[in-house]
């Protein structure tokens, strides 16, 4: 089964983010602000977006 791809983008700072927050946005790739990461379209990348979405938003 053939995955697509989604793309992430740090719109937000996590600087006054929990700690757990901080280790989600490090574990995607996301380093600067306004960064777009292409990640897998899988339940594990969808968690972890759906855990801090005031940090991110996913272009399409």
């Amino acid at each position: 089964m053939a995955e697509g791809k989604i793309k992430i983008k740090l719109v937000r700072s996590p600087i006054c983010a929990p700690e757990k927050h901080k280790r989600i946005v490090r574990s995607l790739g996301l380093r600067k602000l306004n960064q777009v990461v292409e990640k897998p379209d899988t339940p594990v990348f969808r968690g972890m977006v759906a855990k801090i979405p005031h940090l991110l938003t996913l272009c399409e």
